[in-house]
């Protein structure tokens, strides 16, 4: 088998000058670095070394070892010609500084060359027609990334020309192997991070009412869209005894999975306290001191906790620093308010409460910020008007509430978490 060094003639036969031979090898360099920088894929970029650029540098067999540092080891990532190589394949790996060639040379961080590999001291046979090989140092501001090493089936194959060329060719590869490693690390970590999201989004939807509750003469029904994979609204309907029910919604400052810890942790007080039977100003007031004491500083939450009387036809609600509630009544709008109610877990604080009576064909909305702030390609909100406005529609409900603000905001998307609580008498 001839020797594949690619510096003898040129295409017509004749001697190629030295000159001729330095500005084409040159140029093959350059391309050659082009090509490998281009890429992110770790796999396509160790496929391309071993078998298009490496052969195109008169190498017949390439391999490519990457150094996996928590084990001390280098990892064959791509081998190509090497017969013997198909019981060594992608996986096998080798002890720095006590395995071959390439072990010895990660540990030393020296490229080696074997003219004659059977007289060479750290050489381990591979392939019985191998009787040549080099083997090359990757590293990136001195840390190793790996080692490439390539072999041939001649005595002294490799010129001090092609070596050198070589040596440049691995500085190029060794920095397109780190950027790609670190790019798949990166893609490796945003997967985990989406996995864990929608575990928790699985979660916390599981936390939310399965159905709206049968509540004689009211329909109550409520929808909630999250910004991201999880949120920090929150809205609950809780049975309390004599037909009466709680209709909570509350808005975890912030987003995201911090928020959604926090708006499960609110959740579990809250229907702790519930179960009490105290107003909506005692609970409040008990809640807030609970979460005064265990929040972290600058969080907080908005809540509207509301108790619905069927028989009285009466809603008994306060609100801790939350939006007021929208009532309809004899087709006319207004929001209604309480007098004092600062959000839960800044500090120490009471809440006092109103009561609003629900005739027929009368109707109130809880809804967190997301509705009214949601924003337009024009940077415009939603806004309360627009609110009442569609309320006063026959039509009107939770889930139409929800659908007009998408629409206001088409294009631009909801960034904020944005929940309706709709009670029609």
């Amino acid at each position: 088998m001839s020797t594949a060094a690619p510096f003898a003639t040129n295409p017509s036969g004749a001697p190629r000058s030295p000159h001729f031979e330095q500005v084409e090898d040159l140029l093959k360099l350059h391309k050659a670095s082009q090509k490998i920088s281009s890429i992110l894929d770790l796999d396509e970029l160790i496929d391309m070394v071993v078998n298009d650029v490496a052969r195109s540098f008169g190498c017949i067999d390439a391999d490519i070892y990457l150094h996996h540092e928590e084990r001390g080891e280098l990892v064959l990532a791509s081998a190509c010609g090497c017969d013997g190589c198909d019981a060594h394949g992608p996986g096998h790996s080798l002890k720095i500084g006590k395995e071959g060639m390439v072990g010895h040379v990660a540990a030393t961080g020296q490229m080696r060359y074997a003219p004659d590999v059977r007289i060479d001291p750290y050489y381990i046979g591979c392939e019985e027609s191998t009787l040549s090989e080099v083997a090359i140092p990757l590293h990136v501001e001195g840390q190793l990334v790996g080692v490439f090493s390539t072999s041939h089936h001649q005595l002294d194959a490799f010129p001090a020309e092609q070596i050198r060329l070589l040596q440049a060719l691995c500085s190029d590869v060794a920095v397109a192997v780190h950027n790609a490693r670190r790019f798949r690390d990166e893609q490796d970590r945003r997967q985990e991070m989406s996995r864990e999201a929608q575990e928790a989004r699985t979660i916390q939807q599981a936390l939310l009412p399965k159905s709206s509750p049968y509540i004689p003469g009211f329909a109550v029904s409520a929808f909630s869209i999250s910004a991201g994979a999880v949120g920090g609204d929150w809205y609950d309907f809780i049975p309390m005894g004599d037909g009466c029910w709680a209709l909570v919604l509350a808005d975890v400052a912030g987003k995201g999975t911090a928020a959604a810890l926090l708006m499960s942790a609110t959740r579990g007080m809250l229907r702790s306290l519930a179960e009490t039977s105290c107003t909506p100003s005692e609970v409040l007031t008990k809640l807030n001191r609970l979460l005064v004491e265990d929040f972290p500083a600058g969080r907080f939450v908005t809540m509207v906790y509301a108790v619905l009387d069927p028989a009285r036809r009466k809603l008994l609600f306060a609100s801790a620093g939350h939006l007021q509630p929208l009532l309809v009544v004899g087709g006319q709008a207004r929001f209604v308010e309480t007098e004092k109610g600062i959000p839960l877990g800044i500090g120490p604080g009471g809440y006092s409460q109103i009561e609003v009576d629900l005739p027929k064909d009368s109707r109130l909305v809880l809804y967190s910020d997301g509705i009214t702030e949601a924003e337009n390609s024009d940077e415009e909100q939603y806004g309360a008007e627009r609110l009442q406005n569609h309320v006063l529609q026959q039509a009107a409900s939770a889930e139409s509430i929800l659908a007009d603000v998408r629409s206001f905001a088409n294009g631009t998307g909801l960034r904020d978490d944005a929940t309706v609580i709709f009670v029609k008498a």
